[in-house]
């Protein structure tokens, strides 16, 4: 998983290299995947399943200015002051790397940068609470209460999840806590060494509500307001989580 993660990132570098004004999405997905695949790994995302809808059939998402995840790269071309959301997925030797991050392209405005800010320091908000004995509640409420208290929307509808031989599995980790969590059924885990898993904070500059597009993939801000994604897999241990999508 070190291995998958470490690919991860690599791609990300690269895609942040390439990410300007006139630039298609199909282009970084092409880079993206050369990286991949130079380093042994096949990305995780290409052919993913989904119930009742097509395969995802690119190799990583790419998602602009309203979209929130899961967009699918074509030939758009990104324009000064958008904002992408690159999420990158690897399979190396069975095991997962899964981590996104969201940028600028060319300059943006003071108000979106603080939106990508907030949500990148979420993102380690949450893994800093990452540590035993807290539970992935605790992860959860440590991510709400940041983005929150810096007056944004957290999506609802999507979850940081277990990584490990396969994209999504066990544990659930959402970017927020209800009320009354147990008569909804909710589950909190209780942090363990080992445990892998990615931690994805959400987040929108208005209401928090999404909807999916005709294409049965990509989802948008149902108020067409701004939103940032970032994305880490880490590992529980004794001390400090590891995180290992980094370089």
């Amino acid at each position: 998983m070190r291995e998958a993660g470490r690919i991860v990132a690599l791609t990300h570098q690269a895609l942040r290299e390439a990410v300007r004004p006139g630039v298609t999405t199909a282009a970084l997905d092409k880079i993206a995947e050369t990286v991949i695949r130079d380093h042994g790994a096949v990305p995780a995302f290409l052919g993913y399943p989904k119930p009742d809808s097509p395969k995802y059939p690119a190799s990583i998402t790419a998602s602009i200015n309203q979209e929130l995840v899961h967009g699918i790269p074509g030939k758009r071309a990104l324009k000064e002051g958008d904002i992408i959301s690159l999420d990158v997925g690897t399979i190396y030797r069975g095991f997962v790397g899964d981590g996104a991050f969201t940028m600028g392209v060319g300059e943006i405005p003071p108000a979106v940068q603080r939106l990508l800010d907030v949500t990148e320091q979420s993102l380690y908000i949450g893994i800093e609470a990452a540590v035993i004995p807290n539970e992935t509640k605790d992860v959860s409420m440590a991510v709400q209460d940041f983005i929150e208290h810096h007056g944004y929307g957290v999506v609802r509808e999507y979850t940081g999840h277990g990584v490990g031989h396969e994209m999504h599995e066990e544990p659930q980790v959402p970017n927020w806590w209800p009320r009354k969590a147990q008569q909804r059924g909710w589950v909190s885990y209780p942090l363990e060494p080992g445990m892998t898993f990615a931690i994805e904070p959400m987040v929108t500059a208005g209401r928090p509500e999404t909807r999916e597009q005709n294409d049965h993939w990509t989802v948008v801000t149902r108020d067409g307001s701004l939103c940032a994604h970032f994305e880490h897999t880490i590992a529980v241990t004794d001390g400090k989580p590891i995180i290992l999508t980094l370089p």
